[in-house]
């Protein structure tokens, strides 16, 4: 490469994307160029998009090969991201959100600093994926992990739970550096034209411990708020929610939903404004419980205004505290989400009431310059180090 980097940013994510792991690429990466003058940022890619292109004083390396398979595409994604770490003699730091991004920085001697960012582990999340995948696999998994877990400097988790997780498998609290997700209160927008009068609003990925089965299950429930709607904005494509639209038609509850698809930030932001209630019913498994999360979706809805009802989770009252800026139910009852929706309905005031504390919040703790400050720390830490 033409310019000596210094700084290289990696995850095994699409970039840019609707999910939320690639607003939290943009605010981190963002930092780390920040600190180290540029820097190269290494994701996947979209067959409409460059494999390598230069913006300023940023370097963009994209993983463009189409491999089907998914474990053979990490692979591919390690292998590529190997030659490029070799084309960059002057490496001082790397940040990586993964174990095969790990596998290709962390396996031979090098001199930059690394940080691992931790945000979920594949040998937790990926039988959720693929249900036939082999125990050998998942042990070979787990063990990468470790490796990772081991060998990196600085470990980066968003929530609290995900960091007791690492502790029990003995990584030591010294190197682990908490740094939740964050969110900016955007400008108040207009309401979408096809908007309807009155919608609950779901969005973001549609993983099996998202809930989503769930949400459509309490819609039965609700059957006599007749002008009532379910907005699904999904970030996966269309393929990924035909089992949920048969789960709705057997529901008998397709017509109250409505489906959108890779809405660009300001018009998520605008449905995310004129709903009722945002709605993250995430599920008692060991994704959410074991593992943990920091689910943008609601640190997005208390920024927008908009009150969110969601499972009653040690993740989710690491950022709400029930009755005081949101609504908390047990997770998987269907009927008792349902009754959340109409209490919240019905009392308009006290939806005012919850919302209002929750913009707040997240405005005092959970701002994305907030987050970026204790990166930055951590960055000048490891500056300090090396000089």
């Amino acid at each position: 490469m033409d310019q000596q980097y210094r700084a290289l940013y990696a995850a095994f994510d699409p970039y840019p994307s609707p999910k939320g792991a690639a607003t939290h690429i943009r605010y981190f990466s963002e930092t780390l160029f920040r600190q180290w003058n540029g820097g190269v940022l290494y994701t996947i890619g979209t067959y409409d998009q460059p494999s390598s292109e230069v913006d300023g004083n940023i370097g963009y390396e994209r993983f463009n090969l189409q491999v089907r398979n998914y474990l053979h595409r990490a692979e591919a994604f390690a292998e590529q991201l190997t030659d490029l770490r070799n084309a960059l003699p002057e490496l001082e730091i790397v940040h990586f959100r993964d174990i095969w991004s790990g596998m290709a920085l962390l396996q031979q001697e090098h001199k930059y600093a690394t940080v691992f960012e931790v945000n979920g582990l594949p040998s937790i999340e990926l039988p959720y994926r693929y249900a036939e995948l082999p125990e050998a696999t998942l042990h070979k998994i787990y063990h990468l992990e470790q490796h990772c877990l081991e060998h990196a400097d600085h470990i980066v988790v968003p929530s609290k739970v995900i960091e007791h997780y690492l502790l029990n498998r003995g990584v030591s609290d010294t190197k682990i550096t908490l740094i939740p997700n964050g969110a900016i209160v955007p400008p108040t927008l207009k309401s979408p034209e096809d908007a309807p009068e009155q919608y609950l609003i779901y969005f973001g990925a549609l993983q099996p411990w998202q809930g989503m089965d769930i949400l459509l299950r309490t819609l039965p429930y609700l059957q006599d708020f007749s002008d009532l709607k379910l907005m699904i904005c999904a970030a996966h494509h269309r393929h990924f929610v035909k089992p949920y639209r048969k789960l709705a038609e057997k529901l008998g509850v397709a017509e109250r939903v409505i489906w959108k698809f890779g809405l660009e930030q300001e018009e998520l932001w605008a449905y995310v404004q004129h709903a009722q209630l945002s709605l993250a019913p995430l599920k008692e498994c060991s994704r959410n419980l074991e593992q943990g999360c920091c689910p943008l979706k609601i640190l997005e809805s208390m920024a927008c205004g908009t009150t969110v009802i969601a499972s009653d989770l040690p993740v989710v009252r690491e950022l709400l505290q029930n009755d005081i800026n949101a609504k908390l139910v047990r997770a998987e009852r269907p009927a008792e989400l349902a009754r959340a929706i109409r209490i919240l309905l019905d009392y308009p005031e006290e939806n005012s009431k919850l919302r209002e504390s929750a913009r707040l919040k997240v405005e005092s703790q959970f701002g994305w310059a907030e987050q970026q400050a204790k990166l930055t720390k951590l960055y000048q830490t490891i500056i300090n180090h090396r000089m």
